[in-house]
Order: structure tokens, then sequence, then C-alpha cells
């Protein structure tokens, strides 16, 4: 028996990792008693089972996954989802409301809603089936929703919820990782939300790297330090309560990432709120500018 890498070591295609008797897992495959790597990753030995966390790659759905999707469409009883990937989902009416329920489903949902849900069943050929009775599975109302690989996911949720719960008590907001990597957020503030996007990117960038979470929980006391010695009133986020859930996943503390789009993507509802208030209001003094000239035109 012999291991031919090191703990998190990057690995390619075919490259030999183990042989004797160990156990092929994720990311691994097995040929003549020897085992070798199916994807560009960090390889990790866990007792005898052999398995590589890739570093890039779509997401591929799995049954009991959390995913973030986007309802792209109503049609009879069953909304299209949107949940990132090679495979559009589908969500029956019975998977997700109690019965009786009104013959116009838009009525609970609608395009554009952003949904938590759980992958219930996966064919390729048919693509994913979502379920929304579980616990914390809702509507997601307000907030933003962050792209990250999804192959960092498992690193920014952390072994037993350790990294995405630390960053939840430092921080204060409401939060929900999918495994198809998005990640919802909703923050008490500007600040507060560009500061959850930095970390969360932190960690994206990072996350091969070793003490990962003493670094960013170093890195979120001092910047939520200076953002409540600097803090100033008008720039809050409409955060009323919302039960998410604390354990989100059980995953190991392995890297996954999100396919990461603008650095910040989409602002919260408040931001753009704010943004109309300003546009009207110089509206409303360029209309008093051009009566005041009128009167004077008239004199």
């Amino acid at each position: 028996m012999a291991v031919y890498f090191q703990k998190r070591e990057v690995v390619v295609p075919g490259q030999l990792l183990a042989e004797g008797r160990y156990r092929a897992s994720f990311g691994t495959y097995g040929e003549d008693g020897k085992i070798f790597s199916s994807l560009v990753g960090l390889a990790e030995l866990r007792g005898n089972t052999v398995k590589v966390v890739a570093l890039e790659g779509a997401y591929i759905p799995k049954e009991g996954d959390l995913v973030i999707g986007i309802i792209t469409l109503v049609a009879g009883n069953n909304w299209k989802v949107d949940i990132g990937g090679p495979y559009g989902a589908s969500l029956h009416a019975n998977n997700a409301l109690r019965r009786p329920y009104s013959d116009d489903i838009s009525e609970y949902m609608d395009i554009g809603d952003v949904i938590a849900a759980e992958i219930i069943a996966f064919d390729r050929g048919s693509g994913p089936f979502l379920g929304m009775k579980g616990r914390g599975l809702r509507v997601l109302q307000g907030g933003m929703i962050l792209n990250v690989s999804p192959a960092k996911i498992p690193r920014i949720i952390g072994r037993r919820g350790s990294m995405i719960n630390m960053i939840k008590d430092h921080l204060n907001i409401q939060t929900m990782v999918g495994q198809n990597g998005r990640i919802w957020i909703r923050a008490p503030s500007t600040e507060v939300l560009r500061l959850a996007i930095k970390a969360f990117r932190t960690i994206e960038a990072q996350a091969h790297t070793s003490k990962l979470t003493d670094r960013i929980s170093e890195m979120l006391s001092e910047e939520m330090a200076k953002i409540k010695a600097s803090s100033s009133p008008g720039n809050e986020i409409d955060s009323e309560e919302v039960d998410v859930p604390d354990d989100i996943s059980d995953e190991d503390e392995s890297d996954v990432e999100l396919e990461p789009e603008s650095e910040y993507e989409v602002m919260t509802e408040a931001v753009e709120d704010e943004s109309v208030e300003v546009e009207a209001e110089a509206q409303v003094i360029e209309e008093e500018d051009e009566k005041k000239n009128e009167e004077v035109s008239e004199e």
C-alpha cells in the first residue's frame, strides 16, 4: 500500500494517487489496484478513501443538494427554474405547496423570484426536480445573489458549517449558500454587504490554503471595528427577520467556488431605492428652475 500525494496537493487527470487497499471516491477512478485522479483539484485521504476536490467546473446536481434558483417560467402546475450549470430544473406545485392551492400558481411564485430549494431527483435525460418542503426552503426576499465557483462551496461552508457560521456571527447577516455556487446575502448596511462579498471572494480565491478560517475571522474583526467606528445614519438596508437554517451542510472543509461576475454584481433593493429617490429629487429641482425661468421671461 502506498500514497503518492501530499495533503491538499494539486493533482491533474491521470495522475497516480495511491495503490493497494484504498478506495476510490469522488474525482478519482480505480484501475488494476491503483487509484488515479480524474480531475484537476486537491487530493485528500480520509481513512482509506482517496478523493479529489475540483478546483473549477460546472455544477452537477446531486440529490439532497440545497440550491438557489431563479424562476424563469410558470407552466401549468410547474415552475421552470434556473439553477446554473448545464441543467434546467423543474419544481412541481405538489412539491412546494400544501393542498388545496390555486390553479394559477403564479400567485405563490412568479418569474424572477429567487428561491431556496432542494434537489429531490436527478435524471440526466430530463434534468433535476426540486422540492421546497424542507426546513428553510422558501422564496428569498430582498438581499442579493453572489455567484461563485460551485467547486468552492464546501470551503465557504466549512466543516459542519464552521466557516459560514463564523461569517454570520461576525457580520450579523442573513445568508444561504447553495451547492450550485450561488450565495444569497441580506445585510444590515451597504458597508457590511461589501465586507461579506469581500470575505466570500477571499475564500473563493484562497480555498486551497491552510488556516483560512482564522485569517478570515481576523479580517472581519478588523473591518467591522472600522465600520462601527465610522458608522453614520441613513445607510441601512431593510433586514426583517428571516429564519435561515444555521447548519446548511455537513460538507467537509474542502474547496468549492462560483463563477465570478462583477465584483458587486447585484446590489440590494435598498441601494436601488436610494438612487431612485436621488433621481426624483433632482427632477423636482429641475422643474422648479424651469418654472422660475418662465416667470422671468414673462416679466
